[in-house]
């Protein structure tokens, strides 16, 4: 008898290529909104016009409408460059000690006592985003995920995708008046009044953004009383340090003013930049500073903040610092 011979048949399924999972995948992904603010860059860049003028992002301009670098950063980066041993090493993920130093000195005073006590925790950072970025996760990770954190209505545009990034939930106080195109100062009161204790408000420390609306040196001191009396963590951003009035010392003086009775709030931190007042815009260069109550504690955060830093963008940069 004839062995029986088996045939056996094999389907072989084909198989998916990983281009064809990324094109299923990404299929799904759908255009996001351009950015309110630099979006119109965009638009008025591929404007032909020859009539067409900036007025979108507030930048240095000469009477041709091209970029105009200051004459001492111009010299700054000439000396920058010509320094014996310069190199380009990272710098420490807290930044560059000296750059710090200054710039806090240019916020907080030359004769600060709070600089000199050493109770205050700085960093260099990525410009005013980066700082309030980093002010941001500061307080959900230490105030807690969700703390209410209040802006005012108007603000600049980035701070609320900033903080609902960092976990804080936006809340708004009534700032700018219409009708008088000044300070709604009774709306903004009732509104911080209103605040759950430990909410953070984030306060403009000069030349408001985008109104150019500041309360008077009378009025800082009601919203300091406020804070202090509701227990609100007080967060400023100084971005125009100098363009309110030309005094960079009269423009610090609000944000001085609450350094001096820092105690009196559970938190005091500074978002600062120099993008605008120095332009130093590509650069992104500025600082995120807390006030402490001693040295030791100041270290204590100091080390918290470079651990904020690391995983996010491991060190800022050297140029422009």
């Amino acid at each position: 008898m004839m062995p029986r011979t088996l045939c056996f048949t094999t389907r072989v399924r084909s198989r998916p290529s990983k281009h064809s999972f990324q094109a299923h995948f990404l299929d799904h992904i759908e255009d996001g909104p351009d950015d309110p603010i630099l979006g119109l860059v965009s638009t008025f860049n591929e404007c032909k016009s020859d009539k067409k003028v900036n007025l979108i992002v507030g930048a240095y301009r000469d009477a041709e409408g091209k970029p105009w670098v200051l004459p001492s950063v111009r010299e700054a980066e000439e000396r920058m460059a010509s320094a014996p041993g310069a190199n380009k090493e990272y710098s420490a993920i807290d930044g560059d000690p000296e750059f710090v130093s200054k710039a806090l000195a240019f916020a907080y005073g030359a004769e600060s006592e709070a600089l000199a006590s050493g109770r205050v925790a700085g960093v260099q950072t990525l410009s005013g985003t980066g700082a309030c970025r980093i002010g941001g996760e500061f307080y959900a990770r230490f105030a807690g995920a969700g703390t209410p954190v209040y802006l005012s209505d108007p603000t600049w545009g980035n701070h609320v995708g900033i903080m609902k990034a960092a976990g804080l939930e936006v809340r708004r106080y009534r700032y700018f008046d219409g009708e008088s195109k000044g300070l709604d100062f009774a709306g903004m009161c009732e509104d911080l009044e209103a605040a759950p204790e430990g909410s953070v408000v984030l306060l403009h420390a000069c030349a408001h953004n985008p109104t150019g609306v500041d309360p008077t040196p009378e009025q800082w001191a009601k919203v300091a009383d406020l804070c202090a009396r509701r227990g609100l963590h007080v967060f400023f951003d100084s971005a125009y340090q100098g363009f309110a009035s030309g005094d960079a010392d009269a423009d610090g003086s609000a944000f001085r003013s609450f350094v001096a009775r820092a105690g009196d709030f559970p938190s005091m931190c500074l978002a600062q930049s120099f993008a605008k007042n120095f332009g130093l815009y590509g650069e992104r260069v500025g600082t995120f500073s807390v006030v402490c109550g001693d040295s030791g504690q100041a270290a204590k955060v100091l080390s918290q903040l470079k651990l904020i830093i690391r995983p996010m963008y491991s060190s800022p940069p050297i140029h422009g610092a």
